[in-house]
Parts: C-alpha cells; structure tokens; sequence
C-alpha cells in the first residue's frame, strides 16, 4: 500500500501549509477575505503550528510498519485530520466559496483521507519474499 510514500507526501503537504500559515498568517487570512485579521491571524498561526507538528510526526514515522496496531495512533491521528478537514471543505464549496484553490485542497484532503482511512482499517501486507 506504499505506507511510505503516504507519510512522505502528508509531510510535504503539512509542511508547505504549516510554514505558510506560520510565516504569513495575515496574508494568508487577507486572501481568504477576512476584514479584522488579528485573531483570525492568530488562529491560523496556530493552525501552522499544528501542521508542522504533524509534518514533523509524519516524516520521522515514515519507516514505521504501518496500519492494524502498528503506528495506528499516527495512523488515526492523520486519518482523523483529514477526513474532518475534508469534509469540512466539501461543505464549503457549495456555500459560495468557489475558489479553484479550495477544490484542490478539498480534493487532496478526500485522497488523504481515503488513503489514511485504507491503512487504519486494514491490516498491513507483509512483505513478499524474493
């Protein structure tokens, strides 16, 4: 189920959204169309922080055996993240907010999802031998 390239491409995506949400909160919050942007610049810095915890967990576990009991809180945790943000994403996009950045991310958080939600409920293959 290649759990390795999952972990390294989660990281990457977590990582580029945590450095640019904790680097340039105002302006990331400016483009979403806020007009009092200190305490949403402050959310989404912490929102950068977040991410780049779990850009920093999904990196350092992408060796771990993953899925059944092995790094299953790792595993839980991203399938957790994704699948809410996901949906929460969906649910915006027919509100008005059809921005095709927002349809990007809201496609790439279904696969994440979809992707974690594989290796949580199913067991890990074991590794064929040559």
């Amino acid at each position: 189920m290649h759990t390795r390239m999952l972990m390294m491409a989660s990281a990457a995506v977590m990582l580029v959204l945590g450095l640019l949400l904790t680097f340039a909160p105002q302006e990331v919050v400016a483009w979403g169309g806020s007009s009092a942007p200190a305490v949403p610049a402050l959310i989404a810095q912490a929102a950068g922080a977040l991410y780049l915890g779990f850009a920093i967990l999904n990196w350092m576990a992408r060796y771990n055996v993953m899925g059944g009991i092995y790094s299953r809180p790792v595993a839980l945790g991203n399938f957790a993240h994704f699948l809410v943000m996901g949906l929460a994403l969906l649910r915006a996009l027919p509100g008005g907010h059809r921005m095709p950045v927002l349809w990007v991310t809201a496609f790439a958080y279904a696969v994440f999802a979809i992707w974690f939600g594989l290796v949580v409920f199913r067991s890990p293959r074991p590794k064929e031998a040559h």
